[in-house]
């Protein structure tokens, strides 16, 4: 699944500016940086905006293209911030011959939120995710963290109200 930006608005703060600058300064001369500066800068944030790429290509003279790419090809990197309800769905091996990826449309149908997207007011996040260890419950979702399994797509509706803002 193809990463990409949303629309959510960047909420960085001076403090953690100055905690990225450290960390780029602490790795200034170390072959290689980029990945420890990305994961750092991920703990620092939450996940990597825009902002905070154009920040550490500047500052480690890396083009943008090249930082982005990195992050966006490897999946232990989020583009976007986690809303304050994250869902997820699992699509390993056991979940998705299950039905995962219907689980996973019927979410994205009901919260109007495409995977890999955090809605436009940070409220709701949708990830689809590899193997969560689940798999006797197969297929699974979680929302922050608590775990929903043995489902078919007419259960989405009821546990997503749930979280829904009231």
């Amino acid at each position: 699944m193809k990463k990409k930006l949303t629309t959510v608005e960047f909420r960085g703060t001076a403090e953690q500016e100055a905690e990225l600058l450290a960390v780029i300064e602490k790795h200034r001369d170390t072959e290689g940086a980029l990945m420890p500066i990305l994961q750092e800068a991920q703990g620092i944030y939450g996940y990597l905006p825009v902002e905070v790429m154009k920040i550490i290509a500047e500052k480690t003279d890396h083009p943008l293209e090249e930082v982005f790419g990195v992050a966006s090809f490897y999946s232990q990197f989020s583009l976007n911030p986690k809303g304050e309800v994250a869902v997820a769905v699992c699509l390993g091996t056991a979940c998705y011959v299950k039905g995962s990826g219907q689980i996973l449309d019927k979410i994205v149908e009901v919260l109007g939120v495409p995977a890999g997207s955090t809605s436009p007011d940070g409220y709701y996040s949708v990830d689809a995710t590899r193997c969560i260890g689940a798999c006797g419950l197969a297929p699974v979702m979680t929302v922050n963290g608590e775990v929903y399994g043995r489902l078919v797509p007419s259960d989405v509706e009821g546990i997503l109200a749930q979280y829904a803002k009231h």
